[in-house]
């Protein structure tokens, strides 16, 4: 599957530009112990005056994917066949909350239709299509931590049997009250707001994030950016030349990724970027992707590494051909994917 448009929205910006500027600039502490998206991000007056009572979730959907279908510079008459795949973990949680909060303080009968129609997991990927005008099928994954990987599938999937030439493929997840009081409950918080990917802990450290990353995926013969490729599809004589991990401490222990070191030799991870979120794999392919579009390796943002570890500390150009993207779910099973040149 071949890449040939990029879209992200994220604490540090839209677009990727933002993306560069951020892996650039390195680790930056978080406000109140979270990586939340600053409003201004929606503030597109041409977009928005078509999504005045959309969710932040819609919003970043709406924004990230326009940008992806924009990046690939896709013609009107190329929307008959274009798929729109959407993976999430919590969907539109702040939403659903609200609702049933309406319930419980005007009941039934009174509730907003309008924050009932935004609490339907589909919402956001409804009004991408609305405002792209998309004529092509589009589909709403949830599942907690392989949701981006399934996608993925579903994306090649569509792309064999020729039901679409092109398939916006992404992920978007929101941050909300309920969530953080989750988060504050269940998890270990990072108090001085460092996930460390390289502690390997029994119990790691988190920053919840959120954001949403979109992909315009086609099977052309050259790629814009990179390709997508899971593992039955790289031949094991095939050396890979970094191993990008998605540990952020949202799936419980980390101690699984210590196993990498006997297939791997170099490691990076950019979570400490966008935060702790389940479908973060989306973010760390992202910059997969610009590694292999730049031929440039970026420093990892937290580097506190006990295991000494062969771990990238500094950015550098550097000859890239295949990247892996690992991620351990809370069994310990290794969801894994590759980004090629």
């Amino acid at each position: 599957m071949n890449i040939n448009g990029v879209g992200i929205v994220f604490n540090r910006g839209r677009g990727i530009k933002s993306l560069e500027n951020a892996l650039a600039e390195g680790w930056k502490k978080p406000e109140n112990d979270c990586y939340k998206i600053p409003e201004e991000i929606f503030s597109d007056p041409v977009i928005m005056r078509n999504m005045r009572r959309a969710d932040n979730l819609s919003k970043m959907t709406v924004l990230a994917a326009l940008d992806a279908l924009n990046d690939g510079g896709l013609l009107e008459e190329d929307k008959e066949s274009l798929g729109i795949i959407l993976a999430t973990a919590f969907g539109p949680h702040p939403t659903t909350f609200k609702f049933l909060d309406d319930i419980i303080e005007y009941g039934d009968k009174n509730a907003s239709p309008t924050t009932f129609s935004h609490s339907v997991h589909n919402a956001a990927i409804s009004y991408a299509s609305i405002i792209i005008q998309n004529r092509g099928p589009t589909l709403t994954i949830t599942q907690f931590v392989e949701s981006f990987y399934q996608a993925l599938i579903l994306a090649e999937s569509w792309l064999i049997e020729e039901r679409c030439k092109n398939i916006l493929v992404g992920v978007a997840d929101e941050y909300g009250e309920v969530m953080r009081y989750i988060c504050n409950k269940k998890l270990n918080i990072a108090r001085d707001g460092k996930i460390k990917p390289f502690l390997f802990s029994k119990t790691p450290e988190v920053v919840p994030g959120e954001g949403s990353v979109f992909f315009l995926i086609s099977k052309t013969e050259k790629a814009k950016y990179a390709s997508i490729k899971f593992s039955c599809e790289i031949d094991k004589g095939n050396e890979v030349d970094l191993c990008v991990l998605d540990s952020d401490g949202m799936t419980g222990s980390e101690e699984y990724y210590l196993k990498l070191t006997k297939n791997y030799n170099y490691f990076a991870s950019y979570t400490p970027l966008f935060g702790s979120i389940l479908t973060g794999s989306a973010f760390s392919c992202l910059v997969s992707v610009l590694m292999i579009k730049n031929q440039k390796i970026y420093a990892s943002p937290v580097t506190y590494n006990p295991y000494k570890i062969n771990l990238c500390d500094k950015t550098e150009t550097r000859k890239l051909n295949i990247i892996s993207c690992v991620k351990y779910d809370c069994s310990g099973e290794k969801i894994e994917f590759f980004v090629t040149k």
